[in-house]
């Protein structure tokens, strides 16, 4: 199947990870995040090899309760809080929402040197704390006053419209392709763009994809290929969902016949889809790609291609992440609403149309409709 001599990716197949703190007191806080999130017999029952194994599987689904990026960031937010308690010579447990409070305070208007965060990013560190202090046992109420009052004059103050990343348009998704290589690692990224497109996919759903069903445990999805088509089985975000994806007008800008062409070359047939390739780009590894790289490859083509070449490479960069390939896909496929909210997986119209970069804004007009 996939073999290589060359076992190592090249650097631009390593995942990039920025360590949040690299002391020690950050090391003891993850340390501490970690053992007091997990599952283990009520004391007055005594252990047994039974009795033990099933509390290893019972850690096992609870850790696979979340995402893996959702898991790291509840523990990077409690790292943060810890951390913050010992600095104003308190403890983070038991839960405080007068110290909570206080906390969201100091995020929104630090008085050191630390930028302040935004409203979204102190939504999301609140609620980080509650699910570390649920792991933990304790009851967490965001809605008491010391915390529900604190967030709702943070928003009142310092909310802002999302900043939303742009949109990789059909012309677009056409000239970043164009700049592959028809290597092994250009049929590769070249089937990660165009199927990350046409199927309007997370970049966590294009790397979990497995080439059959229950191939490896920690699988998101697997594929079937058929004649008019592939159909994408995913776990989602959203649960369980089928994505279908047609075949295109020619097979240069085919998702399909791009990854047919990644399979055969690749001499994929179980296992990960979307695997390393060697330094050399010519043979496939048995590692599962990170989603990190799906992000990486499409800022590298962005550049390549020249894509809003006005603008400074920074700013360009800046504009462009995984989720602007569903974004891509929810502003240029001219069809009915419906069926991009099914491919999308929104479980309303009004959170695809939060995706739509580029639409008719008034192809109803309230104002001539109501007589004037």
């Amino acid at each position: 199947m996939r073999k290589s001599p060359e076992n190592q990716p090249s650097e631009a197949e390593t995942s990039i990870s920025e360590p949040l703190d690299a002391s020690d007191e950050a090391q003891r806080d993850e340390r501490e995040c970690e053992g007091g999130a997990t599952i283990a017999l009520p004391s007055h029952v005594a252990g047994s090899g039974t009795l033990d194994r099933l509390v290893d599987t019972a850690r096992d689904y609870a850790k696979a309760s979340t995402s893996e990026n959702t898991n790291k960031a509840y523990a990077a937010d409690w790292t943060h809080f810890a951390r913050w308690c010992r600095l104003k010579g308190t403890d983070p447990l038991p839960p405080s929402p007068e110290i909570v409070g206080l906390y969201m305070a100091d995020l929104a208007a630090p008085t050191g040197k630390a930028p302040a965060l935004s409203v979204s990013t102190i939504d999301r560190r609140l609620s980080g704390l509650a699910w570390n202090y649920a792991q933990r046992g304790f009851t967490f109420d965001r809605k008491d006053r010391h915390i529900a009052t604190v967030l709702a004059g943070i928003k009142r103050r310092h909310a802002r419209p999302p900043v939303q990343k742009e949109a990789i348009l059909s012309e677009d998704i056409l000239a970043m392709v164009a700049t592959l290589d028809f290597d092994l690692r250009g049929l590769r990224d070249r089937a990660i763009l165009l199927l990350g497109y046409a199927g309007g996919l997370r970049r966590s759903e294009i790397v979990s994809l497995d080439v059959g069903k229950d191939d490896t445990i920690e699988s998101g999805g697997w594929i079937e290929i058929l004649n008019d088509g592939a159909v994408l089985t995913l776990n989602a975000k959203t649960g369980w969902r089928e994505v279908e994806i047609g075949r295109g007008s020619s097979d240069q800008t085919c998702p399909v016949h791009a990854l047919e062409q990644w399979l055969h070359f690749a001499k994929i047939d179980f296992g990960p889809v979307f695997v390393r390739t060697s330094r050399d780009g010519e043979n496939a590894l048995e590692a599962r790609l990170s989603d990190k790289h799906v992000a990486r490859l499409i800022k590298q083509t962005v550049l390549k291609s020249g894509i809003r070449a006005e603008l400074p490479e920074k700013d360009r960069l800046a504009l462009f992440s995984g989720h602007s390939l569903r974004a891509g896909l929810a502003s240029s496929a001219e069809v009915d609403e419906r069926y991009v909210q099914k491919q999308l997986g929104h479980a309303s119209a009004e959170m695809t149309r939060r995706y739509q970069r580029r639409r008719d804004r008034f192809r109803v007009n309230l104002t001539k409709a109501a007589g004037l």
